[in-house]
């Protein structure tokens, strides 16, 4: 039987406002036993990804070590202020992974601002690299478009289909590939968080199965030029890539965009929504196309137009790919992450530093 200490009860509000899975009792024993071993361990660094409930019953067996809440969500902006407020209390540094998330951060908690960063997230870029032969020209009637990602709604593949359906308008053969697992985030973590009435317009997809309402949209001619994979490891995700001419993002909600990322180091041109962390990523006419999210028409015109115009795809892919290597590639994240480190006091050594690098780039 787990014996949870005096000092630690008094941490958890019995009373929480909060939803389960944001509450200290979500997963409690193994936040215990982890600040156990990482006390046993003396480690100077404890790096907690999303979950704020961990870091006081980390802290109090860690009183000395550094305590980086690392945020790949909006949990933190959406949960209740006061609950939150008191956990960040006990860390030492917020991370983010945009500057969407941290700005917001920042807003709600002024009192912390002083100690939010943001740092995204990378990729290889020694192993996401542009096809080794020019980019295949397909048939102009027949261009591919690309989706990477969960099926779920606040991915907005629904809007997508509806674009597709468009584009084939005009280009009667083209082939969307949509690749991701059939994974639909809980309703609690995303509608019963976030007020904006695009996502609350998702609300109605959680009462019907979402991956036949997919289906169903797709009218019986084009049924054979819409793919699902299914769940790909990330791998095999490298070809989809470098033979697609657009990869789309149609999100309602997105941290950060990890597909654009990827795609824009294969020299793939892209095209997203203008909604969280994407507009960082992509510059809107430069690396890529931004539009209003929830608007089928204008992601298909934001596709045709990259797909009538190649010479000028082509120059958004390169810039693309350019701009992932000045800020997205996992060694340049490995650095900032290291000198982050030391900013809040923990050098490491120089063996340290190169297995972290080393790390990034496998």
């Amino acid at each position: 039987m787990l014996k949870i200490p005096r000092k630690i009860v008094s941490i958890i509000n019995f009373k929480s406002r909060l939803p389960y899975f944001g509450s200290a009792w979500f997963n409690f024993g193994y936040g215990w036993q982890i600040a156990k071993d990482t006390a046993r361990r003396q480690c100077d660094i404890i790096h907690i990804h999303n979950f704020s409930q961990f870091v006081p019953t980390i802290r109090d067996r860690n009183p000395e070590a550094k305590i980086i809440l690392h945020l790949h969500c909006e949990w933190v902006n959406r949960l209740d202020r006061e609950a939150i407020a008191a956990r960040l209390a006990h860390a030492d540094l917020v991370i983010s992974c945009s500057d969407y998330i941290t700005n917001k951060i920042k807003t709600r908690f002024p009192e912390y601002a002083g100690i939010c960063k943001t740092i995204n997230n990378g990729v290889n870029i020694n192993y996401f690299v542009p096809n080794p032969q020019d980019r295949p020209q397909h048939d102009t009637n027949a261009p591919q478009l690309l989706f990477v990602g969960r099926i779920s709604p606040e991915k907005g593949v629904h809007d997508l289909i509806d674009a597709f359906i468009k584009i084939t308008e005009q280009y009667p053969q083209a082939v969307l590939t949509i690749a991701g697992p059939h994974l639909i985030v809980a309703k609690a973590l995303l509608c019963d968080l976030q007020p904006e009435p695009e996502v609350q317009a998702l609300k109605y997809f959680y009462s019907i199965d979402y991956l036949e309402h997919l289906k169903s949209k797709i009218p019986a001619h084009l049924s054979s030029q819409v793919i699902f994979t299914g769940s790909l490891h990330q791998q095999e995700l490298l070809p989809y890539y470098q033979q697609a001419d657009v990869v789309v993002n149609p999100s309602l909600s997105e941290a950060f965009g990890m597909s654009l990322v990827e795609a824009m180091a294969t020299a793939t041109p892209v095209v997203a929504t203008k909604i969280g962390g994407m507009p960082e990523i992509v510059d809107n006419r430069v690396t890529g196309l931004l539009v209003e999210p929830g608007n089928p028409q204008a992601l298909a015109d934001a596709a045709m137009k990259l797909i009538s115009h190649p010479d000028r795809a082509r120059e958004m892919g390169t810039a693309g790919r350019r701009k992932v290597w000045q800020r997205y590639s996992w060694s340049k994240i490995a650095e900032n992450l290291i000198d982050t480190y030391a900013a809040i006091g923990v050098e490491l050594e120089s063996n340290d530093t190169q297995k972290a690098v080393a790390r990034s780039l496998s």
